[in-house]
């Protein structure tokens, strides 16, 4: 399990790298000639026909719908094998990042509703600037390498499933549309072949992925978003079950998709998706309520709700604090929780689709500053945190990580 969790902690460093050199072109790319062209390819309708059957979207939501759909299955393999048989699998391991996630999802979205709440269109981003991104979040905290503890790291991994969990819920209730009764049904019976083979030990990787697809499509015919199959189906793939390969089939799967995920996933999400034109845009648009909301939520509501949340639960003898690691390292990772770039994105689309595209500008205006100033915040926290032998060695990578 710990090779595992120095593999997730790798390529969260490096895609939180990518990440933010994909957001940089995105943007570069919004202001230039190109942003045209740009605009235009993500626009550009895609279709798969089969027979009578047809799915036909934009670019951009196949990469919203499909590709997330893949990272959302990452996120219920870890989850899974996280709650089973990993580091959340203990009660006194689970108390205090779930009491930390539970405030930073709930602190932002009470600051964005206080400043959006009266109107109702607006008041719909309410959970945008409660997500964590974990890739961006991780490669800010891995800069500083091994002179942050491990317990740091994992406390922020463990925070950030939280945070996921409580996304995918807040999707499942809040973002997704009037259900198809038919369409439900079938991808009903899906995840109950998927359990049934998870229960009879089937050990063929093949069958477990072609009826995941089916539930796939059938959960995007069905008004319910899409990604929220790939969480679904990833909780039924067999942990303990040997694949072909005499392999954990979950391990595996885990194991195969991370680098996917991590180094064009998530950054053609980011790509896609982050790309703001700014020409125009006056000091009024900028402090719009929407935008000040996100940023605000971001950057003042993950440190001031994880960190109050958790000093709290230590002082009541509810958890303990993450091994080796001091009060200001914990609030530093507090505001690294601030760190809100993809999934906050992603939210943002659901919870202005088909609205005015001003409401997506001040999404992603929101969200670049409020993880800027985040990671700027937390960085200098945790480096300060350090004692002054080592701050010289903080951001060199440990040998053979």
């Amino acid at each position: 399990m710990q090779k595992i969790f120095r593999q997730m902690i790798q390529h969260g460093a490096a895609g939180g790298i990518l990440l933010f050199f994909a957001a940089v072109v995105a943007i570069f790319i919004a202001n230039s000639a190109l942003a045209g062209a740009y605009e235009e390819i993500l626009s550009l309708t895609v279709s798969v026909i089969v027979g009578n059957f047809a799915i036909e979207k934009p670019l951009l939501l196949w990469i919203n719908d499909g590709l997330m759909a893949l990272f959302f299955f990452l996120i219920g393999l870890e989850v899974k094998r996280e709650l089973i048989d990993g580091h959340l699998s203990s009660p006194s391991q689970v108390i205090l990042p779930a009491i930390g996630a539970v405030a930073g999802v709930a602190t932002p979205a009470i600051i964005y509703t206080i400043l959006n709440g009266t109107d109702p269109i607006a008041a719909r981003g309410w959970a945008i600037p409660g997500a964590t991104d974990i890739a961006f979040a991780l490669g800010v905290l891995s800069l500083f390498g091994s002179r942050v503890p491990i317990s740091l790291k994992l406390f922020l991994l463990s925070v950030a499933i939280f945070d996921d969990i409580a996304a995918i819920v807040i999707i499942a209730l809040f973002y997704s549309a009037e259900p198809s009764v038919l369409a439900l049904s079938v991808a009903g019976f899906g995840l109950v072949a998927l359990f049934a083979m998870n229960r009879m030990g089937v050990r063929y990787q093949s069958v477990y992925i072609l009826i995941g697809l089916v539930v796939w499509v059938a959960v995007l015919k069905s008004g319910v978003h899409a990604t929220l199959a790939g969480f679904a189906v990833a909780l039924l793939i067999p942990l303990k079950t040997k694949n072909s390969h005499e392999e954990s089939m979950l391990e595996s799967m885990e194991h195969g998709l991370q680098p996917w995920v991590a180094f064009f996933i998530l950054p053609v999400f980011a790509f896609s998706n982050a790309g703001v034109n700014l020409t125009g845009i006056s000091l009024g648009d900028m402090l719009n309520p929407v935008t000040v909301g996100i940023a605000l939520g971001l950057f003042f509501g993950n440190q001031f709700g994880i960190f109050s949340a958790c000093w709290i639960a230590v002082k009541l003898g509810l958890a303990k604090l993450p091994e080796g690691a001091s009060w200001p390292q914990l609030y530093g990772v507090g505001c690294l929780c601030g760190i809100g770039f993809t999934m906050s994105l992603f939210i943002g689309s659901l919870a202005f689709e088909n609205l005015d595209p001003s409401y997506i500008s001040s999404v992603k205006i929101g969200v670049l500053a409020g993880s800027l100033f985040s990671a700027l915040l937390g960085s200098l926290i945790i480096y300060r945190s350090l004692n002054p032998s080592v701050k010289d060695a903080a951001y060199e990578l440990p040998a053979g990580k």
